[in-house]
């Protein structure tokens, strides 16, 4: 009896074309990724308020347990990823090219993280990283000025190191893209929605043999 009554139910509300979205609510990925509360919020959280990457999903849940405490990381772009990743990694530096998101994620870091407000339009945003005199495991391009952030990443990267670019679905960013190539850099691709907004978008992985992320 029961399941007959559930049948009728689903049916009349597929009719009525809101069984999926009844469906995705209350038991799906979205829901269990917390893609609904970051909607509703607008931020990069999860399901339990706690930040998270602005990137794909797919790509967070890839990369997550590749993270290494011993690991120092550069990004280029600050947000809940600098949060995220200071919980689990050795030491994170960010630039960040807007003042008002600079302000907010400096008051939310721990002591591993460092971000650095830097006009966009400076010749130094890009350029910021080649005065840390280290290289990284981890560089992430995911603020201004990607194609020259690139280009001033490859020589600050561990021979082990690899590159995180978000968005690699945007056109403009290709020339970055070809330039990495001709550095003998592998690609990976994640592709699926994000946090906040519904649409399809990319976070590729840029590497080499031997690399720290063991793929």
């Amino acid at each position: 009896m029961m399941n007959k009554v559930k049948y009728i139910v689903w049916s009349v509300l597929n009719r009525l074309k809101i069984g999926g979205l009844i469906q995705l609510r209350f038991n799906s990925a979205l829901l269990h990724d917390g893609w609904f509360k970051s909607f509703e919020t607008k931020r990069a959280v999860d399901k339990d308020d706690n930040p998270i990457p602005w990137w794909a999903y797919s790509f967070n849940n890839f990369i997550e347990r590749r993270l290494k405490k011993s690991f120092d990381v550069f990004e280029y772009g600050c947000g809940n990823s600098t949060i995220w990743l200071a919980r689990k990694v050795k030491s994170i530096k960010s630039v960040e090219g807007n003042m008002t998101w600079f302000e907010k994620i400096s008051t939310l870091l721990p002591r591993n993280a460092k971000v650095i407000y830097i006009p966009p339009e400076s010749e130094n945003y890009a350029k910021e990283i080649n005065g840390s005199k280290k290289k990284y495991h981890i560089i992430i391009i995911d603020g201004d000025n990607r194609v020259k952030c690139i280009k001033n990443s490859v020589r600050n990267l561990k021979n082990n190191g690899v590159i995180i670019f978000d968005n690699t679905n945007v056109k403009d960013y290709e020339e970055g893209i070809q330039f990495l190539y001709k550095n003998r850099f592998k690609r990976i691709d994640f592709w699926g929605i994000g946090p906040v907004t519904p649409i399809k978008t990319c976070t590729s992985i840029f590497y080499k043999d031997k690399n720290c992320i063991g793929i």
